[in-house]
């Protein structure tokens, strides 16, 4: 059996890298919902795109909720601080994503213009909303959120729904919204031809660029912003209990892991080369290619978050000494281990078996296609 650090440390990652792989696999259905109302000019256009992602995004959805359920497993303080202090928000996200599902079947189930164009700003909402307030979240995590635990480990949140929406914040809802809907045109680029290709080309040219300068500017804000720094207690061995340490709240505390391991700094490079090489393939109509660096792209940008909190996951701005980090706010042993053995069975199956769905139905949407399908194409 794995050491409890060491398990803690793999569930930092796994959970790491669910987070990536929803913003690469679900990333580009919620990308092309966002593009819809642009590269989609006409009613056959915009079925092509809902046909792209229409056979896989309930499928990709599982990358979502396997996060979700991973978390609460793994992370039980971090599952119910913030889910109860982010309630609103995460509601706004549900709302949201309850419109995909119902506007995928009913959009084109009447002929009616109004109709499908009701549909279409349902689609768009359910593809934009989710990762910009997923960015605003982010953002708030390194600002600090309002709770504290009592006495019995009881959290209480003092903050609101409003207070989330601080400019730090909301740039890095930008940020969130702007590398999604990258990943969504690069993907386009792949999966259609003709008039919304070129515009899907158009779309990742400048999404690309513009993750890419506001991950810098994001980048540069929050190298200034006071950070959390452990001084005592927090032991990487020791039971979980939040309240056993000392945390203080320093200038630039943010850009300590950099500054301890210089190497780290590959991870954000990663990020921002990845996002312009990928604007400039998409430039030159290479989209394979240019999918592959907007997948680098989201593995920085959301690496970045990781590594510079690392070992912190919910610092908290009411009462530091309260912050959920790495190595108070896990499972027990055995429950972390006994997670780990599923996610090393069952994480490559799912792996295999989406890549064979997206071989088998592999090649563009047409609009010929959809309407030789009519009646059961989205």
């Amino acid at each position: 059996m794995l050491d409890y650090p060491t398990l803690r440390i793999i569930w930092w990652l796994l959970i790491g890298l669910l987070l990536i792989g929803f913003a690469i696999m679900d990333g580009h259905d919620l990308g092309v919902g966002t593009l819809l109302p642009w590269v989609g000019r006409d009613d056959d256009e915009r079925r092509v795109l809902l046909n792209t992602v229409g056979p896989h995004w309930d499928g990709n959805q599982v990358w979502f909720i396997t996060g979700g359920g991973a978390m609460f497993a793994a992370w039980p303080f971090i599952y119910a601080t913030a889910f109860s202090g982010f309630y609103w928000a995460m509601l706004a996200v549900l709302w949201t994503l309850f419109l995909r599902p119902v506007g995928f079947d009913y959009r084109s189930k009447l002929p009616y213009a109004g109709w499908r164009r009701a549909w279409d700003g349902a689609l768009f909402l359910s593809g934009f909303v989710p990762p910009l307030i997923f960015g605003v979240a982010f953002g708030n995590l390194l600002l600090g959120v309002p709770f504290t635990f009592d006495d019995t480990l009881r959290a209480s949140y003092t903050g609101s729904f409003w207070a989330l929406l601080n400019p730090f914040a909301l740039l890095c809802g930008l940020v969130a919204s702007a590398m999604i809907t990258f990943q969504g045109a690069t993907f386009l680029i792949i999966k259609t031809e003709g008039a919304p290709r070129q515009r899907a080309r158009r779309a990742a040219e400048l999404t690309g660029l513009a993750a890419a300068l506001l991950f810098v500017a994001a980048g540069v804000w929050a190298s200034q912003l006071p950070g959390y720094r452990i001084l005592a207690g927090a032991l990487p061995s020791a039971e979980s209990n939040p309240l056993a340490k000392v945390v203080a709240i320093q200038p630039g505390a943010w850009m300590a892991n950099y500054h301890q391991w210089p190497w780290l700094w590959l991870v954000p490079t990663i990020g921002v080369l990845a996002a312009l090489a990928g604007s400039r393939l998409a430039r030159a109509g290479r989209g394979g290619l240019a999918f592959i660096a907007s997948s680098f792209t989201q593995a920085g940008i959301i690496g970045t978050a990781g590594i510079s909190m690392f070992p912190f996951l919910l610092p908290s701005s009411l009462n530091p000494n309260a912050s959920l980090t790495v190595w108070d706010a896990t499972s027990s042993h055995l429950t972390l281990s006994v997670m780990f053995w599923v996610a090393v069975i069952f994480t490559p199956l799912i792996v295999l078996y989406t890549s064979w769905c997206y071989r088998v139905m592999r090649g563009p949407v047409t609009v010929e296609s959809v309407r030789k399908n009519s009646k059961t194409a989205y």
